[in-house]
């Protein structure tokens, strides 16, 4: 069976002293549904990133959702800057082993910032479902979840990513870019049940 790498949030549980990594279950319930077999990925140093993709032998990475990226949002309750660097590190690293990957959520919006892009906050959108259109015949469904505070404005799309899909008022919800086997949704598809025959489809075109 094929792996997917999925990287994980950062916990901050003050009560222990620890920063935990952590990955909902759920995740690996759908890389099973997509065939392939899950592999969370630790948030190491970002030196160390070339070994880890040696070692794990992965066939695509999935970057998941959760913690907000620090370079926007110093504030942030949820702040992350180790697994940012190490995010950064792995896009980097599967581009040039043209390894497929799959953004969601805060993974969409990190392969976007990285490419030149740029993000802004967005109002009632968390833990909201709404309408979204696609620009082409793609398997994306009409109604998505959402869990974001931050939009992708169409002139806030990086040059080498294309939208193919948009909610309403005009925000990136979906994007990809063919040559680097690279695509990002907005919403998450994780989080459905059961998951979307749609999502599924979808993401398996880029990881096949």
């Amino acid at each position: 069976m094929k792996r997917l790498g999925i990287t994980q949030r950062v916990e901050n549980i003050r009560s222990y002293n620890e920063r935990r990594d952590c990955l909902d279950q759920r995740w690996s319930m759908l890389a099973f549904h997509l065939g392939y077999f899950p592999v969370p990925l630790p948030n190491i140093a970002a030196e160390k990133v070339s070994a880890l993709l040696d070692n794990l032998k992965l066939d695509g990475i999935l970057l998941s959702g959760g913690n907000s990226i620090a370079s926007l949002y110093p504030n942030a309750d949820d702040l992350a800057p180790e697994r940012d660097a190490f995010e950064q590190a792995i896009l980097d690293e599967t581009i040039k082993r043209n390894i497929p990957i799959v953004g969601v959520c805060r993974g969409m919006q990190l392969i976007n910032v990285v490419f030149g892009g740029r993000l802004v906050p967005i109002n009632d959108h968390v833990a909201k479902d709404h309408l979204i259109k696609h620009v082409e015949n793609r398997p994306i469904p009409e109604r998505v979840n959402s869990y974001h505070n931050w939009a992708i404005p169409q002139d806030g799309l990086a040059a080498i990513l294309t939208p193919i899909a948009f909610d309403l008022a005009g925000n990136v919800e979906a994007f990809e870019c063919v040559d680097k086997n690279i695509l990002g949704i907005m919403w998450h598809p994780e989080r459905e049940h059961p998951f979307n025959p749609l999502d599924v489809e979808l993401i398996k075109r880029y990881l096949l």
